[in-house]
């Protein structure tokens, strides 16, 4: 995510909110939430979920965020979380790359990666 910010995601405090409330959006079940602030600035969120977990990683310097959303099974909109979290951060521009887990190890995918 481009544009975010930087107030926002060089606060720890507004990156657990966001992770929370985006939990909340997509009706997970929240485990535990965690943040780390770096020094002189940056912060690593992660939402521990049952359903797998959300991780923030923040460059407010560059305005940018790097979330990374793992979910297991298929009744959780990835469309909510991506809008929660972009409305969250006041993201101007983002991109989304979707895997389907275990689709990057299959076994005609893993050889082309060995050779």
């Amino acid at each position: 995510m481009w544009g975010c910010s930087r107030n926002t995601i060089n606060s720890t405090e507004a990156v657990k909110e966001a992770l929370v409330n985006v939990t909340r959006a997509i009706n997970a079940t929240l485990v535990d939430v965690m943040c780390h602030h770096f020094s002189p600035y940056g912060v690593t969120g992660i939402a521990i979920l049952a359903e797998s977990h959300i991780s923030v990683h923040t460059w407010p310097e560059h305005e940018y965020a790097a979330v990374d959303i793992f979910i297991c099974g298929n009744d959780i909109n990835l469309q909510d979380a991506v809008f929660c979290i972009t409305q969250a951060f006041n993201a101007k521009e983002t991109s989304k790359l979707e895997l389907k887990r275990g689709d990057l190890f299959r076994k005609s995918t893993a050889v082309n990666y060995i050779k």
